[in-house]
């Protein structure tokens, strides 16, 4: 669940970050504030309507806006429900970080006749690593540690360990012993993702920061 929602999540606002900053295009900006109006969209209040749109698609009458694509109770649901939660404030980072880079390399880049794809691809992602980084820290921990999307999207057969944990804590709630090392199953893995990727973590927060 987690690798997946977080490798989509931050890809794809990696993706929007660049347009918003370095593509010209008619109401760029007004759609910028939108999405980062979405951040303060509480996420309980997209629960239900995300959910009825896996499971039944959207229809206004007889017409079909969105088909069904049944992916109640799948690891699918979950990655897109994260993606969607979660892509605002991904954009908005990597926009502001995206921004901050050098335009005179940009625009070298485009003289030497480069295209958005190659601009994208040699340039934006190199040199946004350590934001990227940081970013998928945020959102590895966020997903890592959620329960209420997993256990509405992925119903009992794909719940996250936090699940199944809060499960174990019902009926173990004597066994302090199992409890305790149940809890420290689920601290390995992002532990690991952290001290993996520390080094680009206060470079990435910092980045952008000062200019000179």
């Amino acid at each position: 669940i987690t690798i997946p929602a977080t490798v989509l999540s931050v890809g794809i606002a990696l993706l929007a970050a660049y347009a918003f900053a370095w593509m010209k295009f008619k109401g760029r900006d007004w759609l910028f504030v939108g999405v980062v109006a979405l951040l303060m969209v509480p996420l309980q209040m997209a629960l239900i309507p995300l959910l009825r749109l896996f499971t039944g698609g959207a229809h206004i009458g007889s017409v079909t806006i969105f088909p069904d694509v049944n992916l109640s109770n799948s690891a699918a649901a979950i990655w897109i429900a994260h993606c969607c939660f979660g892509m605002p404030f991904c954009i908005f980072i990597l926009k502001i970080f995206v921004s901050s880079l050098p335009r005179e390399i940009i625009e070298a880049a485009r003289v030497d006749g480069a295209g958005h794809a190659t601009v994208f691809i040699r340039l934006i992602v190199p040199l946004t690593v350590p934001a990227i980084a940081s970013l998928c820290i945020f959102q590895f921990m966020w997903i890592w540690n959620d329960y209420l999307v997993g256990k509405i999207f992925g119903g009992s057969d794909n719940a996250p360990l936090t699940v199944k944990l809060a499960e174990l804590t019902g009926t173990r709630d004597q066994s302090w012993h199992l409890l305790t090392a149940a809890g420290m199953i689920t601290m390995i893995l992002p532990l690991a993702v952290f001290f993996a990727l520390q080094r680009y973590f206060v470079r990435g927060l910092l980045a952008g920061s000062v200019k000179g």
